[in-house]
C-alpha cells in the first residue's frame, strides 16, 4: 500500500500503474486474502476512507473517460460504503486505469458460491472445508502463474494439500502468489520427490493416479475416495517415474480440437470438478 501523498511525486504513467496494483491489493484485502506484505496497515486511517481517497485521485486523472468518472463518483457516494461497495469501487477504478494504460487484467476472477461457516464478524471464513485425503502432486511445473492457478483451483475445489516436486517453480514466487489469490498461503505445500511421494502413499494407504494422455476417459474414470493426483509439466507431461508410481491408474480428458491441447491449470480444473462430483455423488 502507498501513502496517498506519495502518489503526487510520481509521473502519470507510474502513478496509474501503482494505483492499479494498489486497488488490486485492496480487493484481495477486502476478500480477506491479502498477499504477504500487502495487507492494509494504515492504523490511523480506516481502509474505506483510504479507498475513497485513492478513487478520488483517479477521478482527477485528465485521461479518465467521463463515463468512468461518473461510475466512480456514484461508487464512492454509495451508502453504506460497506465491503461490497468498497470492492466495487476498487474494481471500477482498477479497470479504468488499466484501460488508460492499454493493458488488461491478468486473469478473470470467478466467485460462485457463498462461503461456509465458520466466519468471523466480517463474514471472512476462518476454517477451511475440504475433502480429507484429496491431494495433488504438481511435478516440475515451470510457470509461476500456472502453479498459482493450481493452488487456487485445489483450494476452491476442496483439496486437502498440495505436494510439489523438487524442480517445481517456487509457489511463493510473486507471480504465483498473484495468480494464487492467497491460496498458496491458505493451503501450504510440501516438496517431495516421486520416491518420497510413493513412500507417503504407502504409509498412509492413499493411492496415486496421474492426469495424462492415453488414460481412461475422465467421465468414466472411477475416482478414489482418497488419492493423490499427479499433474505433469507443461512441456513434458508426467515423468516416467511418476507414471510407474501410479498404482491407481491414468485418467485423460478427451478432446476434439485439432491441437488437442489444454493449459495444465485448465486441465487440472476439469479433473477436480469430476473428482468432486464423484465424491459428492452428483
Amino acid at each position: 500500500m502507498i501513502e496517498p501523498g506519495k502518489l503526487n511525486t510520481l509521473e502519470p504513467g507510474q502513478k496509474r500503474r501503482k494505483l492499479a496494483l494498489t486497488f488490486g491489493a485492496l480487493e484481495r484485502d477486502i476478500d480477506g486474502i491479502p498477499e504477504k506484505g500487502n495487507e492494509y496497515s494504515f492504523k490511523n486511517l480506516p481502509r474505506a476512507e483510504y479507498t475513497k481517497m485513492l478513487v478520488r485521485i483517479v477521478m482527477n486523472d485528465p485521461e479518465l473517460p467521463p463515463d468512468a468518472k461518473e461510475q466512480l463518483s456514484r461508487a464512492v457516494a454509495t451508502e453504506p460504503f460497506d465491503s461490497g461497495a468498497e470492492k466495487r469501487a476498487c474494481n471500477i477504478a482498477r479497470n479504468s486505469l488499466l484501460s488508460i494504460l492499454g493493458t488488461f487484467p491478468a486473469e478473470w476472477d470467478l466467485i460462485i458460491a457463498p462461503h461456509r461457516e465458520p466466519t468471523d464478524e466480517n463474514g471472512i471464513v476462518r476454517q477451511r472445508d475440504f475433502f480429507p485425503g484429496v491431494f495433488v502432486y504438481a511435478e516440475d511445473i515451470r510457470s509461476p502463474f500456472n502453479i498459482g492457478s493450481i493452488f487456487r483451483t485445489a483450494e476452491a475445489m476442496g483439496a486437502e494439500k498440495v505436494f510439489i516436486s523438487p524442480r517445481c517453480v517456487d509457489p511463493e514466487h510473486s507471480k504465483s502468489l498473484r495468480s494464487g489469490m492467497g491460496c498458496v498461503e491458505t493451503l501450504g505445500f510440501e516438496r517431495m520427490s516421486v520416491e518420497e511421494l510413493v513412500s507417503y502413499s504407502k504409509e498412509n494407504d492413499i493411492p496415486i493416479f496421474v492426469l495424462e494422455t492415453g488414460g481412461e476417459d475422465v467421465v468414466e474414470f472411477e475416482f478414489p475416495k482418497r488419492g493423490i493426483c499427479v499433474i505433469g509439466s507443461e512441456e513434458l507431461g508426467v515423468s516416467p517415474e511418476a507414471l510407474n508410481a501410479a498404482s491407481y491408474g491414468r485418467v485423460s480428458i478427451p478432446m476434439k480440437g485439432l491441437k488437442a491441447s489444454l493449459n495444465v491449470g485448465v486441465a487440472f480444473g476439469i479433473l477436480m470438478q469430476k473428482w468432486v462430483e464423484s465424491l459428492t455423488g452428483k
